[in-house]
């Protein structure tokens, strides 16, 4: 076997693309690295070793990757001999080998399973004679959570529940590179959270491509809602949580949600479409009416809930009736922000055998029409917490201002606000202030802070 102390003393340059697991997965490669010697450093041309964590939801993710391989061979020098190129997360359990086409220079791909063994494939590259090193074998490999990690954030822990997805949306390419829904033990999942609060972790985010199917392979039947009591009770003080499919969320659930003082005000709510046809067409597996339904049930239960979104403009055959189907429910609901996405068709799923002659024109305004609606929305949502005091979890001074402040409300708002004369010199990030708004943006709120940091 390889021995990764030949990696002691080498520089390593991690960028992250995609969702929150793949921040977390960075965040495993990154423990990796430490406990084999290794030294983080920020930028490539500093690093010995570049890591690629990859996303494949979305073709840009293709050209981004691309353009930032690109970057890797234009670099300065390595510190330390030879510089080598890792390529993580699902392009590369997609491609595996055949990333070689594409990015000549690449020396080592590591599929999603296979996090624990990026030092012996370093080392197998580092020793090799330029042949590329491959794996992405999947069965048989257990939770990256049993690995170390560095986390970016010492008060902020993304933890993992279950991986995979069984939903089979027909535009999805995530059931193909991350595989079936594997959930983790109920007890080791909350012995993480007991063991991170203990380590002074103030806000933990449960991470899985459908959270609201947690359990359901273990024990036969969902057991999110007694997953969030029971890591509510261990003296965590924000917790949140995604992604979360509507047609799984259980009434027991929004009761644990609005029962549970640590769970956060918000909820991520992926629609894709206001049509009920084209939701049938992309296999979501609930209609319009049943979505609607849902938003009204959750607000019963948590009135000042903030709601986010995902919604796709341009899925093949979506008409104009469609496309107004789903601006009316995004009136209808009111979101308090969403992400919006032009269908991009990813090669091996259902949707991309769909002819569709949309032109991209019409599509394009589409979007540009949701977007300034939802934009409206979030400016409307803001401004009703003008004048109020929000608590807000301090993340550190603005990149643009130093005398700025930066953190996230408890319904995930971005809230700006000025160090106090009597706080400056302070490390403040991981504090908890109160901070009246005294300014709402569609993006943002401004304000001053109340009393003292907690």
């Amino acid at each position: 076997m390889p021995q990764t102390t030949k990696l002691v003393g080498r520089t390593y340059c991690i960028k992250t693309f995609g969702c929150q697991m793949n921040l977390h997965d960075s965040e495993r490669v990154s423990g990796l690295l430490d406990d084999c010697g290794c030294n983080e450093v920020q930028t490539i041309d500093e690093a010995d070793i570049v890591v690629f964590m990859t996303c494949c939801v979305r073709e840009n993710a293709d050209t981004r990757l691309y353009g930032q391989a690109s970057a890797v061979v234009s670099a300065a020098p390595a510190p330390h001999g030879k510089r080598l190129l890792a390529v993580g997360g699902c392009i590369a359990q997609r491609d595996g080998a055949r990333l070689k086409a594409q990015i000549p220079t690449v020396d080592v791909v590591f599929g999603t399973s296979a996090l624990s063994t990026l030092p012996e494939l370093l080392v197998q590259a580092l020793e090799g004679s330029g042949s590329i090193v491959v794996d992405t074998i999947e069965e048989g490999r257990g939770f990256s959570t049993d690995l170390p990690s560095h986390r970016a954030q010492a008060f902020h822990a993304w933890v993992p529940i279950m991986t995979g997805c069984n939903n089979f949306c027909t535009y999805c390419i995530v059931p193909y590179v991350r595989g079936r829904e594997k959930s983790r033990v109920f007890e080791r999942v909350v012995a993480e959270c007991e063991s991170l609060v203990a380590d002074g972790v103030r806000e933990i985010c449960l991470l899985g491509q459908n959270v609201n199917s947690y359990g359901r392979d273990l024990y036969g039947a969902p057991r999110f809602d007694e997953l969030l009591r029971a890591v509510g009770q261990t003296g965590i003080e924000r917790l949140r949580f995604t992604s979360s499919n509507p047609k799984d969320l259980s009434d027991a659930t929004i009761a644990a949600m609005a029962e549970t003082p640590a769970v956060m005000p918000q909820l991520h709510l992926a629609v894709q479409s206001g049509s009920t046809r084209i939701l049938k067409a992309m296999h979501r597996s609930y209609t319009r009416e049943e979505y609607l339904d849902l938003v009204r049930r959750i607000r019963s239960a948590m009135p000042d809930i903030a709601l986010s979104t995902d919604i796709i403009v341009g899925f093949p055959g979506e008409t104009e009736q469609d496309f107004e189907d789903t601006l009316s429910l995004v009136r209808e609901v009111g979101f308090d922000s969403a992400f919006t996405f032009i269908y991009s068709k990813r090669p091996g799923t259902p949707a991309a055998k769909i002819v569709d002659d949309t032109p991209h024109e019409v599509i394009q305004a589409r979007f540009e029409r949701l977007a300034q609606l939802v934009a409206q929305l979030s400016h409307d949502s803001n401004q009703r917490d003008l004048g109020s005091v929000v608590e807000v979890l301090v993340e550190g001074a603005s990149k643009r201002d130093e005398g700025i402040l930066v953190g996230h409300s408890a319904k995930n708002q971005t809230v700006h606000f000025p160090v106090p004369e009597a706080w400056q010199g302070r490390d403040l990030a991981g504090s908890l202030v109160r901070v009246r708004v005294e300014e709402a943006r569609t993006w943002y709120l401004r304000g001053a802070c109340e009393g003292e940091p907690r």
